[in-house]
């Protein structure tokens, strides 16, 4: 009886070391050192559509070796916003992959309606800009283009 009591208990636990792995986030993968100290800390953030002249803030965090993505901008006359809240799955030179979601909600686009990206989505610097700049730029809801935003420090 002690023997099978052993055997349950050592198939439980291996089955919650598995599942674990499976839904719970994987350390982040850091490739590029000066990337990963570029990431870190408080950032503006925007969306081409509610404002160049004034930003909202995006802040990356790091906890038990991974990094947590999380922003917002809203319009200041009206009810536009986009939230950014998810996990940086991979840090690279020139980008980065984020897993979770980004909400957009613009007055003349997708009628006035949230308009909701989930999954994994890349942010890439490229040529000489100053951000990094989610390459999943179509808007899932409507047809234009989404220019959404993290600068540099």
């Amino acid at each position: 009886m002690k023997m099978k009591k052993k055997l349950v208990l050592a198939f439980a636990v291996t089955v919650l070391a598995l599942c674990g792995s499976a839904f719970g986030q994987s350390k982040t993968v850091v490739n590029s050192q000066k990337a990963k100290t570029m990431l870190l800390g408080r950032h503006k953030f925007s969306l081409q559509w509610i404002s160049w002249d004034y930003f909202g803030t995006a802040t990356v965090t790091v906890s038990k070796g991974v990094y947590r993505l999380k922003g917002t901008q809203k319009s200041r006359k009206d009810a536009d916003f986009v939230t950014i809240d998810g996990v940086i799955t991979e840090i690279n030179e020139k980008n980065f992959v984020f897993e979770g979601k980004v909400v957009t909600q613009v007055s003349h686009i997708n009628n006035g309606e949230t308009c909701t990206r989930e999954g994994k989505m890349t942010f890439r610097i490229t040529g000489s800009r100053k951000y990094w700049r989610m390459q999943e730029i179509n808007n899932p809801c409507d047809q234009v283009a989404d220019y959404v935003d993290i600068f540099f420090r």
